[in-house]
């Protein structure tokens, strides 16, 4: 009985430095998984810029990369959003009907394309939430060829083509 205890001991130091052994190497596989992601999509800088930029990036699976993404997606249009605000304030009457319809547009994105991505993506159903992330990039194509001439929103503009084009790459591994 008292060989038994030592023996135990011995076990249960094996196991724990087994289990610390593993938990070291699950870091690299998951940066490996955002990599290897981002080699997917069509711009990889971008897509490695914004989920590095998320702590939990390193430990999410295709799915919480995707809704990763899409958060971007709802701080590029809330972004957007505040812009439009301000530029509607400044000016002149024949801009503002067109800055109004973008500020509908991307009322759209965050009313409604991104609650049905993120749904989508919690239930499983992956087709939804590409169908969303296309429709942010299309209602940001819109606004910017609303303009007659220079569009004050271009920066805003790509940046939400931009992450929309990449969630949906990424919801798209999905299927």
């Amino acid at each position: 009985m008292t060989m038994l205890k030592p023996l135990a001991f011995l076990i249960l130091i094996v196991c724990t430095t087994f289990v610390v052994t593993e938990c070291r190497t699950i870091q690299p596989n998951d940066a490996n998984l955002i990599q290897q992601t981002c080699k997917k999509t069509p711009n990889y800088a971008l897509c490695i810029q914004y989920l590095n930029s998320d702590p939990k990036a390193p430990s999410a699976d295709v799915t919480g990369l995707a809704l990763i993404m899409v958060n971007v997606m709802k701080n590029k249009a809330n972004i957007a959003i505040n812009k439009i605000h301000q530029l509607i304030g400044k000016s002149p009457p024949d801009q503002k009907a067109t800055l109004n319809s973008c500020a509908s547009k991307y009322n759209a994105i965050v009313v409604a394309d991104i609650p049905s991505a993120i749904e989508a993506l919690q239930k499983g159903n992956p087709k939804f939430a590409e169908q969303g992330a296309n429709d942010a990039a299309n209602e940001a194509n819109s606004c910017e060829n609303g303009f007659s001439g220079k569009s004050p929103l271009t920066a805003e503009n790509n940046a939400m083509h931009d992450v929309s084009v990449i969630t949906s790459a990424i919801v798209r591994l999905l299927l």
